[in-house]
């Protein structure tokens, strides 16, 4: 694979960033790409994390928490004086975003959409931090392991799957998230088919009767057995599969997707034994 060139280094705000010559002071704010900071050889150059970003453990654990994903702590992030701040669009909030560019940092702002987009992910902030090397070498794994199981799966049934996210109220993911497009190369495809918002609230009753199958996603709400046996006792629910899932490998970027798309190839297979 060819290596990203320098001028093709703009982020999904549209901003275009120059490798950085001098030693970074990185401020991440989304765990996924925290993980992917350090493992691109940046662990060194991490001042700042919020407290969900918890991977590679060893790396972070002295690393400061600046608070979560959507309410930083400025005065502490100004403290640290970071050269670049690494945000999401999804997880951190405009209005924050904003409030952090007022001090000074480079921001990142990054927005993968779907599966693929990993790719573009790690050449971006391995051409703005020097590691190019490193990026190709996780880009290469990443498009193996997804053309494999593309070609896998392009003929498999498509199974109606709603992905729950939260409760008290329902939630699940629409069709134009990366949590959907990432399932459906193993041929899941999420319900409802329609809908405004990208995380809907949901009448669990209804949106159940649309599935074959209900996924319990680990995170943003860590659900439990409990709360699989509970569903399944839905009028909905009879006759339907329902199982949980580690949200970590259908929603975190770099590192992890990689092992994400093998993940979900597995559960795809015992899923078709099983049903």
């Amino acid at each position: 694979m060819e290596a990203t060139p320098v001028d093709a280094l703009v982020d999904a705000a549209g901003r275009r960033h120059l490798a950085y010559s001098a030693v970074p002071r990185i401020v991440s704010l989304v765990p996924s790409i925290t993980e992917l900071v350090c493992t691109l050889g940046l662990s060194g150059a991490l001042v700042g994390r919020t407290g969900f970003c918890i991977h590679p453990r060893a790396a972070l654990r002295e690393v400061p928490k600046l608070g979560g994903t959507k309410n930083v702590d400025l005065g502490k992030l100004r403290s640290l004086e970071p050269t670049h701040v690494i945000l999401n669009i999804d997880e951190n909030p405009r209005e924050m975003a904003e409030a952090i560019a007022a001090i000074g940092a480079e921001i990142i702002v990054t927005h993968p959409l779907a599966p693929i987009d990993n790719i573009a992910l790690y050449r971006l902030l391995g051409g703005i931090f020097r590691r190019e090397a490193e990026a190709e070498r996780l880009a290469e794994t990443y498009r193996e392991r997804y053309d494999k199981i593309s070609l896998a799966f392009r003929d498999a049934r498509r199974i109606n799957t709603l992905y729950l996210i939260w409760k008290s109220p329902w939630m699940t993911v629409s069709r134009d998230t990366y949590i959907s497009r990432t399932l459906a190369l193993v041929a899941l495809d999420t319900v409802p088919l329609m809908t405004a918002e990208r995380y809907p609230k949901i009448d669990i009753e209804h949106a159940a009767r649309e599935a074959d199958l209900v996924l319990l996603a680990s995170e943003p709400y860590s659900f439990r057995d409990k709360d699989v046996a509970a569903l399944r006792e839905l009028p909905a629910m009879e006759s339907k599969r329902a199982a949980l899932i580690d949200g970590e490998m259908t929603s975190w970027y770099g590192p992890r997707a990689i092992a994400g798309l093998d993940y979900l190839a597995a559960l795809r297979t015992r899923l078709d034994r099983q049903l």
